[in-house]
């Protein structure tokens, strides 16, 4: 597939998330609640997770944000759910190093989250992309505290 139908299909992909996110909202009954923003571009993320014996049971967020943020939060919310945290912080760490163009481990399926990899082609950006990454990751550091 050329360049740009992959550019194509990828920035479809982001706006589908963007315009219909998985998982907006808030878990009544999460035990994991996570506040971050990005002060550079102004994007906020709340996340609410429900953490039992080291598995993330459910996952929701609401935020305000550009289409990578917002987006990038929806394809999260999806991979993580029914991971062991491990995995789940282990994932976090390789979307981080995928946004900075390192080469990631083919054995991990990241799916729809494939999309945001040329986000990694405009630094200022990056940032967008981890957010909801890095409130998970504090999130889940929180809980197990």
């Amino acid at each position: 597939m050329g360049n740009e139908k992959l550019d194509q299909l990828y920035r479809s992909v982001i706006m589908d998330h963007y315009k219909t996110p998985r998982n907006k909202g808030v878990l009544e009954s999460s035990n994991v609640t996570i506040d971050m923003n990005n002060p550079t571009c102004g994007d906020v993320i709340h996340l609410t997770l429900q953490v039992e014996d080291d598995i993330v049971k459910d996952a929701k967020f609401e935020g305000e944000g550009c289409s990578i943020s917002m987006a990038s939060a929806s394809m999260m919310t999806q991979l993580i759910k029914g991971k062991n945290t491990e995995d789940a912080v282990t994932a976090a760490h390789a979307f981080s190093d995928m946004m900075l163009g390192k080469d990631i481990d083919d054995s991990m399926d990241f799916g729809d989250i494939e999309a945001l990899t040329g986000v990694a082609k405009f630094p200022a950006r990056i940032k967008c992309a981890t957010l909801p990454w890095k409130a998970m990751e504090k999130g889940i550091a929180s809980d197990s505290e």
